[in-house]
């Protein structure tokens, strides 16, 4: 099938996400109630309080925000493929949505085009989804999919291409490069860290540079399971806009 999906047509892409609040105590009232609602479904074999779950607040959508949206462009006209990146990040999560958007309503809106991330199905994409709404954004046509059926849905995901329909499994990004001989995306933070990242040392330069290489692991990992080369560093650029 992969042989099939011209790859200029894919828009690859990563988000970086936090909790809403630095801290627990910070959230009002009707919040901290929902997440303490929330909390106690949570580690039900571990004695953890709500601020201390209120952590991994990022990874849930109703109560976390995206501070960071990374995409790359293949050009495969070339004998050699070259892959463009272009990252929205800021405070104002909005702002990076509406970039974002405006990205895609210009550039990929065709039937012809996809999106392609890792675990993207069970959190990319339905995250992008929530908080575009939530902003009071309108959805850009490759991630309005109510009412298609599966096949009419353009999304790639990488590790969905990887279980071969054992739906149980779950492998990392960083292992998959790991055994396919790609450099490692987490050589300076992981996910994890990130909310720390933002929050404390409010560095969200640090934060865009980790969801870029994340996204070209993600290319080259593509790329491997078409059974191609990798592309090599001096192919690969950081841009301003997309022309």
């Amino acid at each position: 099938m992969l042989e099939k999906i011209y790859e200029n047509n894919i828009l690859f892409l990563d988000i970086e996400t936090v909790p809403q609040c630095e801290y627990y105590d910070s959230l009002e009232e009707r919040a901290k109630k929902l997440w303490d609602i929330k909390a106690s479904h949570l580690y039900n074999d571990e004695e953890k309080s709500s601020a201390e779950l209120y952590q991994r607040a990022g990874i849930y959508a109703e109560f976390g925000k995206i501070v960071c949206v990374s995409v790359g462009f293949l050009n495969s006209k070339s004998e050699s493929k070259n892959l463009r990146l272009k990252s929205f990040y800021g405070d104002d999560e909005k702002q990076i949505l509406k970039e974002f958007i405006n990205l895609l309503n210009k550039h990929f809106y065709r039937k012809e085009h996809l999106l392609c991330a890792h675990n993207s199905k069970e959190f990319d994409f339905p995250y992008l989804s929530r908080r575009i709404l939530i902003n009071g954004l309108k959805l850009p046509k490759l991630l309005d999919i109510a009412g298609k059926k599966p096949w009419e849905i353009k999304h790639l995901d990488t590790l969905e291409l990887w279980k071969f329909g054992d739906y149980k499994h779950y492998t990392s990004l960083n292992l998959l490069t790991s055994i396919f001989n790609i450099p490692s995306p987490k050589d300076d933070i992981d996910g994890s860290e990130v909310a720390g990242v933002y929050w404390v040392d409010k560095d969200l330069k640090r934060i865009a540079k980790y969801c870029q290489k994340d996204v070209v692991a993600l290319v080259q990992l593509f790329l491997r399971y078409k059974g191609e080369n990798i592309i090599s560093d001096e192919n690969i650029e950081i841009i301003s806009d997309l022309k």
